[in-house]
């Protein structure tokens, strides 16, 4: 259960367009932070290629500021949920309750931000361009055993493509989001602890 919560509370983000396009000069963290500002609220399907090989699909919920949703596709589907300054992992496959940790101790609570300010972010502790895309790094400085985070971002117009989460074991898992939907209404169950997980 730590490792999915790597997997997604570190992981989950914002999002991104189906049009592809490619940087051609590493994006500031300003030009990044004023692209998640815009962004208020949003959907889009999500496939996730784990570090054994296989894929997962599922569909993501974002309503900032604060709040997210991960739901995984199948019966046996989990769920990630950000709100109420949470962020709670469920198992359908385990006998347990949900497990529940503060958003501000993840490098998702940079993301959901009411204002984000990358620049500031004590979370972000790398930036860089490999040749297609800047990359932003996060990491949680109080635990650095749960791994790092990768946000890819091209230019032109601005938007997050992709994220790799490495986990404190070596493991690495990908996301790759589909074609992005905004500015709908999404209903406040979704974000709550026992929202359900049919679509609006």
């Amino acid at each position: 259960m730590k490792k999915l919560l790597c997997i997604l509370a570190l992981g989950v983000t914002a999002s991104l367009s189906g049009t592809l396009a490619w940087a051609d000069e590493k994006l500031s963290l300003d030009e990044i932070s004023g692209y998640l500002n815009e962004m208020k609220t949003a959907t889009a399907s999500f496939t996730q290629i784990n570090d054994d090989g296989s894929l997962t699909t599922g569909k993501l919920y974002l309503h900032r500021p604060g709040r997210m949703r991960f739901e995984y596709d199948g019966t046996d589907g989990g769920t990630v949920v950000a709100g109420a300054g949470a962020v709670r992992i469920h198992d359908p496959k385990s006998n347990q309750p949900p497990e529940t940790f503060p958003l501000r101790r993840t490098p998702l609570s940079i993301i959901l931000a009411k204002r984000v300010n990358l620049d500031q972010a004590n979370m972000v502790v790398g930036h860089g361009f490999d040749g297609t895309s800047t990359v932003v790094q996060a990491q949680d400085p109080e635990n650095p055993d749960y791994g790092s985070l990768e946000l890819m971002f091209t230019d032109a117009p601005v938007e997050l493509r992709k994220w790799v989460v490495h986990d404190g074991a070596g493991g690495k898992t990908t996301v790759i989001l589909g074609a992005l939907e905004t500015g709908m209404r999404l209903p406040s169950t979704l974000f709550s602890a026992g929202g359900g997980g049919n679509s609006p």
